[in-house]
C-alpha cells in the first residue's frame, strides 16, 4: 500500500468507525449507498453496494373479465348467463383473440335473501350466478387494445366486471443473473474510485450479498426491502441491487 492519506490515517486511530458516502449514479442507475469499514493491518475490506436499472417489455399478459347474472331461481340465473358469457367470448374472438387463449372458470353461484327487519320474515331471495372469461397470451399489445374496448359490452347491457390486464415479464430468471452481474461491476467501479481517494486498491471479493429486487413501472421511485413487482404495464423497469465486499490492497 502506498503513503497512507490523512482520511487512511484517522481511520487507524479510530478503528470502529464507519461512515456513509452518497454516490450519485448516472442514467437509469439508481443512487445507493457505500460503506467503508474501519481499516485494520492485514485485513482492509471496503463494502459497496453497487446497483444496475434496465427498461425491458412484458411479453405475456393474463387478463379476466367476470360476467354475472341475477334472478329469482338458481336455475333462471344460470339460464341467463350464458348467451352473456357467450357473446362476451365472440366479442373478443372478434376482436382477434385466438381460441386457445381463452378460457372458461367454474361458475359460481349465490344467494341473497332480503327479510323484514322485525318479523324476520323472508321477503325475497336472489340468485347471481357468475363466471370468468381468462385470456392468457404472449400477444400483449393485442390483449391490451382490446381490454381498452370491451366496455362496449357494458354499453350494450353485458353485465360485466373488468379487471386490470396483469403483464408480466417469462425470462426473469436469465435477466436477473444478468442484472446481478452488472450490479457487481457497478460496485467494483464505485470501491475503486473510493479506495482511490485513500491512496489504496481493490482487490479480491471477499463477500458478495443479493439485495432485493424490484420491478416497476418506469422511472418509479418505488424500493422495497422486500422486492416488488408490478404488472399494470407493459414497459417496466428492473432494478437489482448487490453489496460486495473487497479487499484493499
Amino acid at each position: 500500500m502506498g503513503p497512507l492519506s490523512p482520511l487512511v490515517t484517522s481511520l487507524r486511530r479510530t478503528p470502529q468507525l464507519v461512515f456513509a458516502m452518497a454516490v450519485l449514479a448516472t442514467g437509469l442507475v439508481v443512487a445507493s449507498s457505500v460503506l467503508v469499514k474501519g481499516i485494520r493491518r492485514g485485513n482492509d475490506t471496503i463494502t459497496v453496494t453497487g446497483s444496475s436499472t434496465e427498461r425491458i417489455s412484458s411479453d405475456f399478459v393474463d387478463w379476466t373479465v367476470e360476467v354475472a347474472r341475477s334472478a329469482p331461481t338458481l336455475q333462471a340465473s344460470y339460464q341467463e348467463l350464458q348467451p352473456e358469457v357467450q357473446r362476451t367470448i365472440d366479442f373478443l374472438r372478434q376482436q382477434g383473440i385466438p381460441a386457445d387463449a381463452i378460457s372458461r372458470n367454474p361458475i359460481k353461484s349465490d344467494k341473497s335473501e332480503v327479510r323484514d327487519s322485525r318479523t324476520g320474515e323472508l321477503q325475497s331471495t336472489t340468485f347471481t350466478t357468475r363466471q370468468q372469461i381468462r385470456i392468457s397470451s404472449p400477444e400483449v399489445d393485442k390483449v391490451a387494445a382490446v381490454a381498452q374496448q370491451i366496455g362496449e359490452l357494458v354499453g350494450q347491457g353485458v353485465p360485466l366486471t373488468i379487471n386490470d390486464p396483469a403483464y408480466t415479464y417469462t425470462k426473469l430468471s436469465e435477466k436477473r443473473v444478468d442484472m446481478l452481474a452488472k450490479a457487481t461491476r457497478d460496485a467494483r467501479q464505485r470501491a475503486r474510485e473510493i479506495a482511490r481517494q485513500a491512496g489504496s486498491r481493490i482487490g479480491v471479493i471477499t463477500q458478495a450479498d443479493t439485495g432485493s429486487f424490484q420491478i416497476t413501472v418506469p422511472n418509479s421511485t418505488e424500493m422495497s426491502s422486500y422486492g416488488s413487482y408490478d404488472t399494470t404495464t407493459i414497459e417496466k423497469d428492473i432494478t437489482a441491487v448487490m453489496g460486495v465486499t473487497f479487499r484493499v490492497d
